[in-house]
């Protein structure tokens, strides 16, 4: 492929880094805290001891071996979908913020459903985000159904396909049936994380089983952390990860073969002088990057992050750090890189950092095109034709390229007479007049039939939950 790319670690590496990863689950292995799930990893040859799950190398090779390289995520009433396999890249909002940067007062608040519908509505209408998340955990939701709440949201402001992160694997066919009732069942996908270092709970166990079942796409993501949930060092913090993910791969493999999976990367690198989990620290995007390479050996789809920041406002290190981890996110080219719109470590969302991130999001997908080395890209002939001296820019050939080159236009490029005249704007002053004019025209609203079967789902199941 002639374009850019971002390599850490060759094939050897990868290797070495596999069979590290082989003897912590053949000698240490993993601890399973769900007493049905330990049937599982029997079944499949695990060698159980208490809680204690160990596996040979065998065992990991045949989930491998099992697990699809490709599957599709449509969208729901619109004419696209989502390729998951190594090699495509989708880019995509996060989950679970705890608070909201209310776009008309500025206030930091808790997060409502209204505001995940509105984020969702303003994802619908931006070019360069292909999947949805919800961006926040929404605090006036009874508790029963809160997670079913984001996802009534997002169906209600998006066709886009949904990245959902549910607390467990109970209301996985409830997801699938408001899909469903909104257009598309298979237009979404389910989150679910290990718990590190080198265990797995019920809660996301039972994602993995009830994913497998239904044949729903899983991102199974270990994020340990170097320095306090794994060794601090990139590599062994990557074996932990690494252990945790196939052991997910096994387990969820023995289920069902050929359910799909992704396989999500999360090297974090705790900033010790404050113990916060920080994001944008380069060790981090580095060591995600190295696993990209890993999932690449695999031949497996991958998940990723991208466009976030640590910054508790939209300031000038959030800008650096956005433009920064967009690249660094975007480069590895992992399938479904996420996350694009974070504040404050994953704390906070925001509708001008998802428009921020959309526009720093469309910079790396130019940076990421293909460079071709054909006729018509080597354009010796019209080279010939203008000759010394000669200029371009009437050419036809140079309109008939002209849009092949990105253009944002909450970047200015003018000179300093014409900025100064279109009143001095700065980028934030152009983000928010963006804002403010995406939210007034939104692009799609569930119809109403619609949006009360999505309603009546999320009661049933909630009710369900309760008894």
């Amino acid at each position: 492929m002639s374009a850019a790319r971002i390599t850490v670690w060759s094939d050897d590496d990868c290797r070495r880094v596999h069979e590290a990863t082989l003897r912590v689950l053949s000698e240490t292995g993993i601890d399973v805290r769900y007493p049905p799930a330990l049937e599982v990893f029997a079944a499949a040859a695990g060698r159980v001891d208490g809680t204690r799950v160990r596996l040979d190398a065998a065992v990991v090779d045949k989930a491998l071996a099992s697990a699809p390289r490709t599957w599709t995520v449509r969208s729901r009433g619109r004419d696209e979908a989502l390729e998951l396999r190594n090699g495509n890249t989708y880019f995509g909002t996060g989950s679970d913020c705890l608070y909201y940067r209310d776009p008309d007062t500025g206030e930091r608040r808790r997060v409502r459903a209204a505001d995940i519908e509105e984020m969702a509505a303003l994802c619908e209408q931006l070019p360069h985000l292909d999947f949805v998340m919800s961006m926040g955990l929404p605090e006036d939701a009874p508790l029963a159904v809160d997670d079913l709440s984001a996802v009534a949201a997002m169906l209600a402001g998006t066709r886009k396909p949904l990245m959902v992160a549910t607390r467990n694997g109970g209301v996985v066919k409830a997801v699938k049936d408001m899909c469903a009732a909104a257009g598309a069942a298979d237009s979404f996908m389910i989150y679910a994380m290990p718990a590190p270092p080198l265990m797995h709970d019920r809660d996301g166990l039972t994602k993995l089983a009830a994913c497998a079942e239904h044949e729903v796409p899983i991102i199974w993501a270990a994020a340990p952390n170097a320095g306090s949930t794994g060794p601090r060092s990139i590599a062994g913090t990557a074996v932990v990860g690494n252990a945790e993910t196939l052991a997910g791969l096994v387990y969820h493999q023995q289920i069902r073969p050929g359910a799909p999976f992704v396989f999500g990367v999360g090297v974090g690198a705790m900033d010790m002088r404050t113990a916060v989990d920080a994001y944008t620290t380069p060790e981090s995007p580095l060591g995600q990057a190295a696993q990209e390479d890993l999932c690449r050996w695999y031949g497996l789809p991958s998940f990723n992050y991208a466009a976030m920041s640590d910054s508790k406002t939209i300031d000038e290190q959030f800008a650096l750090e956005y433009g920064l981890t967009a690249m660094a996110g975007a480069l590895p080219r992992g399938t479904l890189v996420h996350d694009v719109g974070y504040l404050e470590s994953g704390l906070q969302s925001s509708c001008e950092s998802i428009v921020f991130g959309n526009a720093a999001i469309g910079w790396a997908k130019a940076f990421m095109a293909e460079v071709p080395t054909d006729d018509e890209a080597l354009a010796v002939g019209e080279i010939t034709e203008v000759g010394p001296g000669g200029n371009f820019l009437a050419r036809k050939y140079t309109r008939r390229h002209a849009r092949d080159f990105w253009y944002d236009e909450l970047f200015d490029h003018a000179v300093y007479d014409r900025w100064n005249a279109g009143g001095r704007t700065t980028m934030l002053d152009r983000v928010r007049a963006r804002v403010a004019e995406l939210r007034g025209a939104r692009a799609f609203t569930l119809d109403p039939e619609a949006r009360a079967r999505v309603a009546a789902i999320m009661a049933a199941a909630g009710t369900e939950r309760e008894a």
